[in-house]
């Protein structure tokens, strides 16, 4: 199983909060702590974890926050070699989480810098591969770029576009073979227009698991400790499902369940979850 994913690098300042704060309010946090981050990278993690070969597409800064983004991808068995050190400093994101919910503002930085210099990088790799993997926090000319690779190689493309872009949107959509969303990101890809009759789409919908056309695959019951990354758990299981060749509606159920584990566990990477949990949440009641 190969998987490519092309996207953002995070460093992580999570906060716990009983809520959101309110318009000029200071509020007193319970805690917070760092964590290695962003969504091209979780997705990559969760994808080594169960048992991909993955290399990471991205640019980090020449900062410690960087070095140390990269460390710990590197420690979790993913190539980072396509890794490029940018001017800006590494990205930052700061998931503010209560128990509703969580809320997450990033600042881009170096991923800014991602674009179709480093797509034109990793095109043998990215064609060579089962599955690329993509998301909303990168460029649009890079993303497409790097889906056009895809496409020339017979990859399959997974766009899971978070935060939404427009631009992204229209460029990337086109060469998507599965489309995974939530309820809101399908609403703003709905007024965007972009067509995806020709795509699978898969709309996560949280606890309640998720639905492709109109099949609900049930999720997995979990006790929701941290719900960061939780979707990127998801996204990364199913580009392992795909890169086996599982059925769609199986694929969705494996990525369910890593879904599942991955809110128990606080942090965004921290809450990859491995293979041998996910099967055996598989294998248990559901």
């Amino acid at each position: 199983m190969k998987v490519v994913s092309f996207g953002s690098l995070n460093y992580d300042l999570s906060i716990w909060l009983d809520r959101l704060p309110g318009p000029d309010e200071t509020l007193r946090a319970q805690r917070m702590e760092a964590f290695s981050g962003g969504k091209g990278a979780n997705q990559a993690t969760a994808a080594a974890r169960l048992g991909a070969n993955v290399h990471m597409v991205g640019c980090v800064g020449d900062d410690d926050r960087g070095r140390w983004l990269r460390d710990v991808l590197n420690t979790s068995g993913v190539d980072t070699s396509l890794v490029r050190i940018a001017e800006d400093p590494t990205g930052t994101a700061v998931p503010l989480i209560t128990p509703a919910d969580v809320s997450i503002v990033i600042v881009a930085g170096a991923n800014a810098s991602t674009g179709v210099t480093d797509a034109e990088a990793a095109a043998e790799v990215i064609a060579a591969a089962d599955v690329l993997l993509l998301q909303g926090e990168v460029g649009a000319a890079g993303a497409r770029r790097a889906a056009q690779a895809a496409r020339s190689g017979g990859t399959t493309v997974l766009f899971n576009p978070a935060p939404v872009d427009p631009f992204l949107v229209e460029a990337v959509v086109p060469l998507t073979d599965v489309l995974v969303v939530n309820r809101a990101e399908q609403t703003q890809i709905d007024a965007i227009g972009p067509e995806t009759g020709q795509c699978d789409t898969v709309v996560t919908l949280g606890g309640r698991g998720a639905q492709i056309d109109d099949v609900l695959v049930p999720s997995y019951p979990a006790e929701v400790v941290d719900p960061t990354g939780a979707g990127d758990a998801f996204c990364g299981a199913l580009s392992v499902a795909l890169a086996e060749e599982r059925p769609l509606i199986e694929a969705v159920r494996f990525a369910n369940a890593a879904g599942a584990l991955a809110v128990q566990t606080p942090g965004a990477q921290p809450s990859m979850p491995t293979r041998d949990a996910v099967e055996s949440l598989l294998d248990g009641p559901h």
